[in-house]
């Protein structure tokens, strides 16, 4: 009280006014905090925004799986961050929920821990190193980022360790069942429908009563994975996810229509080297669970040595577990991310318009990772999380960012791919060992080319090449305009062997070649994909090749959507082993393409009208 009691010199009038002033300042000092919205976003708080105030406390969930196999229910450890309001005044907020397998750290980077690629195809490589991660047995380090952007908004932000990393036990299975049910636990405990525990073995029960029972996931590459993964459960309470950069399939990751394929930047890499990576976890327990998971599981679905797909495979694509999926999605990928390839998200986009999930798509012109702008994903969570009616809905549902534009700066699309673009077929005319041509006509008597294997040339130096034995290099007239391309270019060929095996590489380029490092990410690599001509007629049966004899098979390269300026010409490489991303056989292996049986489609806004357009002479 600003007054203990009555100054009788004070008239009544003064008296009154005194009153009330007393009286609207304890109101304002007992006015609680709350979130604030504008313009359908969730303003900053500044009640809520000194971390100073932030309570933090650890707990631990329990699942109903035992991965480990040592005959207990695996328990989660947790992370919770959240405004002081929410114990002492009583407020409830909905939840930002993040889970990793890195934050306890990751396996050193030791000689051999990636698959030797120096060897023939078909063939088993050589063992490889089993590193350890040096377990942190004290709590570990969690993530701060997500704290800063959304506890001041009115958010709670909870991360876990997945699965047989950090505190969680358990073992890591890479995309098994496991990775999925763990945070559909941790979400059932926020809901207050599963028990969570202060200790990990102990029987000390802890309640989220803090928590409206509204979740949201986000994160990037593994970490955004896992909110999908999450979302294929149908799990109550996930209201939004918002996964960046996701791997959506551990075959598409690793393999590419049959061939054993590396993700960019790690070649040699397969899902067991991965497994060693994150195994984080409670060193007593990793023996069991290398024997179980690594080296029998693994080994056995993994199949290095074919690259066919098969049921091991299979039950690590979320696409195919999709159907009791009800989140509202908001996916975000690169077009150049060449470590986990924009089909990730676009596959998984597209089956959820299909099913009617609320979604929108932002892709921009990077690489790996690159989330949305803020504001985007602040819609989006404060639609979904808060129930603030914003219209996000209304909103366009696909949104790219243009190739000389800032990331914040997308440009809005009604959808993906482009709706006024069509597929156009492109034909060849060879000139090996130069460049032979891209033509709208067919162009008969073609006859065949051949080119020679030698990984030790890589794509950007068979691109630059003029006269060379290891590609077969087709290029369009030069454009006379900017040609926009949105969508999944498709090739059908038809080649041969001289043996039972062979990689096959196709990139889409844009020539003349930019080789200064100032050259941008978009300058000249437009698009890739690769495959196994053993799976031409079966992802699951790939059989070796009769030397000599030509097998027709189509197979689409990576989603693009990307503007490709006056000036420049489209190019169609065909080579043999990618260094970058195939395993490496002997050089020497020889494929004849028969050229008159080949055909490119590319997908292009305006179609073929366009295209000639472009392709017309002044």
């Amino acid at each position: 009280m600003i007054y203990s009691k009555p100054y009788p010199t004070v008239n009544i009038a003064l008296r009154a006014f005194l009153i009330l002033v007393m009286t609207a300042s304890q109101s304002l000092a007992q006015e609680k905090a709350v979130p604030v919205f504008e313009n359908g976003e969730a303003q900053e708080v500044k009640a809520f925004k000194d971390p100073s105030k932030w309570i933090r406390h650890d707990l631990w969930v329990e699942t109903d799986f035992d991965s480990d196999a040592d005959g207990k229910m695996d328990r989660m450890h947790v992370d919770v961050t959240r405004p002081y309001q929410t114990e002492y005044e009583g407020l409830k907020l909905p939840v930002v929920y993040v889970s990793s397998p890195y934050f306890a750290g990751v396996a050193p980077n030791v000689p051999g821990l990636f698959w030797d690629v120096k060897h023939e195809l078909g063939k088993p490589p050589k063992e490889r190193a089993h590193p350890q991660v040096k377990t942190i047995y004290k709590r570990p380090f969690i993530s701060d980022s997500h704290t800063r952007e959304w506890v001041p908004r009115g958010y709670i932000v909870v991360h876990s360790s997945s699965p047989g990393t950090g505190l969680s036990q358990g073992a890591p299975t890479v995309g098994g069942i496991n990775e999925s049910l763990a945070p559909k636990a941790v979400i059932e405990w926020l809901g207050g429908r599963r028990d969570g525990y202060t200790s990990i073995d102990g029987n000390e029960k802890v309640e989220a009563y803090w928590s409206t029972g509204k979740v949201g996931m986000t994160g990037t590459s593994y970490n955004g994975t896992i909110p999908l993964a999450a979302a294929t459960t149908g799990v109550e309470g996930l209201e939004a996810i918002i996964p960046i950069a996701p791997n959506t399939s551990y075959y598409h990751y690793y393999r590419s229509n049959g061939l054993v394929r590396s993700p960019g930047g790690y070649l040699g890499e397969d899902i067991d080297v991965l497994y060693d990576f994150i195994h984080s976890g409670d060193t007593a327990m990793r023996a069991r669970n290398n024997a179980r998971i690594r080296d029998k599981e693994m080994k056995k679905g993994m199949d290095r040595e074919s690259g066919d797909l098969n049921d091991f495979w299979s039950g690590r694509d979320y696409l195919n577990q999709m159907q009791p999926m009800k989140a509202a999605l908001l996916m975000s990928h690169g077009f150049n991310d060449w470590n986990v390839m924009p089909e990730h998200s676009y596959r998984i986009y597209k089956k959820a318009v299909e099913m009617g999930i609320p979604s929108q798509l932002f892709y921009h012109q990077g690489g790996h990772g690159g989330p949305p702008p803020f504001s985007m994903m602040n819609r989006w969570f404060t639609r979904y999380l808060h129930g603030v009616e914003n219209e996000v809905e209304q909103d366009a549902k696909v949104w790219i960012v243009r190739e000389n534009d800032p990331q914040d700066q997308p440009t809005p699309y009604p959808a993906y791919p482009n709706p006024e673009a069509s597929a156009v077929k492109l034909y060849l005319k060879g000139n090996a060992p130069a460049a032979g041509e891209l033509n709208l006509m067919p162009v008969e008597n073609q006859g065949k080319e051949t080119l020679v294997d030698n990984y030790s040339f890589d794509g950007a130096s068979l691109a630059q090449a003029e006269l060379t034995k290891h590609r077969l290099l087709f290029v369009s007239p030069e454009l006379k305009e900017d040609l926009h391309l949105s969508g999944v270019p498709e090739i059908t060929i038809k080649l041969a062997s001289n043996k039972p095996a062979a990689n096959l590489s196709v990139w889409l380029v844009s020539l003349p070649w930019d080789p200064g490092k100032k050259a941008k990410i978009t300058d000249n690599i437009i698009t890739r994909g690769w495959a196994d001509p053993q799976n031409h007629a079966s992802l699951r049966k790939g059989k070796p090749l009769k030397p000599g004899k030509f097998y027709s098979m189509t197979f689409p390269l990576q989603p693009d959507d990307q503007i490709i300026p006056k000036g420049q010409k489209i190019g169609l490489m065909v080579f043999s082993s990618d260094k970058e991303f195939t395993v490496w056989p002997s050089p020497g292996t020889e494929l004849t393409v028969d050229i008159e049986h080949t055909v490119l489609e590319l997908p292009v806004v305006g179609g073929r009208e366009a295209l000639m357009q472009s392709f017309a002479k002044p």
